[in-house]
């Protein structure tokens, strides 16, 4: 596991196994992440999909994130009120061949652009989806500086419709 500057969040190389059948990958081991994901989910994305900017403000979520199949820039955005790094953004490249995994801690924001053809990303969630506390922050929130890869973007009517930071604090914090 890679620290980062944001508590809690962790990068994390994944080990591959690799023979002349493929290859064998650990994804996630609890005993050193020492969280428990009762809730897995998949996504499918087509290139320049955009998912998020995502948060629940009620049982807020960890997420363990890893691409099985594809490449995305991942991002998540601190938005625990007391946090030193409240409002700051962290975003890296998760795919197949980099092996990279993410665990985003309660509290943060997350989305991600897609940037191959076929992605496939799978969440682990330390909380059960809550469909009536969860909120979408504008991907596009000049507050946030966020530097996305593909200038086209698929983003579904939901998302299109997120709050900006500012809203965001006025009405949950």
């Amino acid at each position: 596991m890679i620290k980062t500057k944001f508590k809690d969040l962790f990068l994390i190389i994944n080990k591959n196994f690799k023979d002349q059948r493929g290859y064998f990958k650990e994804i996630i081991r609890e005993n050193k992440l020492k969280k428990r994901f009762p809730f897995l989910v998949m996504s499918h994305s087509r290139q320049n999909v955009v998912r998020g900017l995502h948060i629940q403000t009620k049982n807020s979520q960890g997420k363990f994130v890893t691409v099985i199949k594809g490449k995305i820039f991942d991002v998540a955005i601190d938005l625990r009120k007391n946090s030193k790094t409240f409002g700051k953004v962290y975003s890296c490249i998760l795919s197949e061949k980099n092996t990279k995994s993410i665990f985003i801690p309660e509290g943060f924001a997350h989305g991600f652009q897609a940037l191959e053809k076929e992605n496939y990303i799978i969440y682990g969630c330390t909380k059960y989806r809550e469909k009536n506390s969860e909120v979408t922050i504008d991907i596009h929130d000049k507050e946030f500086k966020i530097k996305w890869p593909n200038k086209k973007k698929i983003v579904s009517k939901k998302d299109k419709k997120g709050i900006t930071f500012k809203k965001f604090k006025e009405i949950y914090l």
